[in-house]
């Protein structure tokens, strides 16, 4: 049986540690590369599994040593791997990502195998599903969320949760159907540009009611986490006991917050929970 069900990418990591991120035209020697793995997708299925709700996992990894790699460490994690594909034709996915001493990063990716992914096979899993949760994040691909949306709204799927990080100009229904759309205060002001100088449950009530999205989660780091729904709320953050590395807080965040809707907690519940999983991801290196 599944509780939610995961439709994203699958990543192999390759993590580069400076004293400073390089500015245009300079040459920054890493203290450090690590490999690891990695994927909003993945990530976020992985943290699903660790909240203790099952997970189900739908993307795409190449028919190299990465994608092998990457598919047994999420077994490994006891997510369940049937639905993900292996292409002939594309290699993994690969994220470079750049730490610096602060903790921040930068991080760009090479979709690779995340591309081949179909929307047709996507809509066949979400209108078969049983979970209560269907997860879905923009790095899997446009064409991919409003296929997986389409197809939740149809379906009747009691729960979507939309994690539009980057933003990408999603079809209406998409982000309607979400409940929460989950982005970053960066991420909002993408989605609402007229609101660029509002911030916390200003910011996130005008999300809402630009988008028509049935709840908005907007994160602002460190500050906290605004929420708009039925309730609006402020949550002042959780504190971390060290900031090591924020790569794949909002994974662990957006993850642990969909396993516990799927466990029936309410959203404001979710949402705590959700920040205790990312003030935990920052003290440790890696997207996991």
């Amino acid at each position: 049986m599944t509780d939610v069900l995961v439709i994203g990418s699958i990543n192999a990591d390759v993590t580069f540690r400076s004293a400073h991120f390089a500015a245009p035209g300079e040459t920054v020697v890493a203290e450090q590369i690590t490999h690891a793995t990695g994927g909003k997708g993945a990530n976020q299925a992985v943290a699903v599994a660790r909240a203790g709700a099952a997970a189900r996992l739908v993307g795409a990894v190449g028919e190299d040593p990465a994608g092998r790699t990457q598919v047994e460490a999420l077994a490994a994690e006891g997510v369940d791997t049937d639905a993900i594909t292996v292409s002939g034709v594309a290699p993994t996915g690969t994220a470079f990502v750049v730490v610096v001493s602060s903790g921040e990063n930068s991080i760009v990716v090479g979709r690779g195998a995340n591309a081949t992914l179909d929307p047709e096979r996507v809509r066949a899993e979400v209108s078969t599903t049983t979970a209560s949760v269907l997860l879905l994040s923009s790095e899997a691909g446009e064409a991919i969320v409003d296929a997986a949306a389409g197809a939740a709204a149809d379906a009747g799927t009691p729960r979507v949760v939309v994690n539009n990080g980057p933003w990408l100009p999603l079809a209406p229904r998409s982000l309607a159907v979400a409940d929460p759309l989950v982005v970053n205060e960066h991420e909002a002001r993408h989605a609402c540009p007229e609101a660029a100088e509002l911030s916390g449950t200003d910011l996130a009530d005008a999300v809402r009611h630009a988008h028509g999205s049935r709840s908005v989660v907007v994160t602002h780091g460190s500050d906290g986490v605004a929420l708009s729904g039925d309730l609006t709320r402020w949550f002042d953050a959780v504190p971390a006991s060290v900031v090591a590395d924020t790569t794949g807080a909002g994974d662990a965040f957006v993850g642990t917050l969909a396993a516990a809707l799927a466990r029936g907690t309410t959203l404001e519940q979710a949402v705590r929970l959700g920040q205790e999983a990312g003030a935990r991801a920052v003290s440790r290196h890696g997207a996991r």
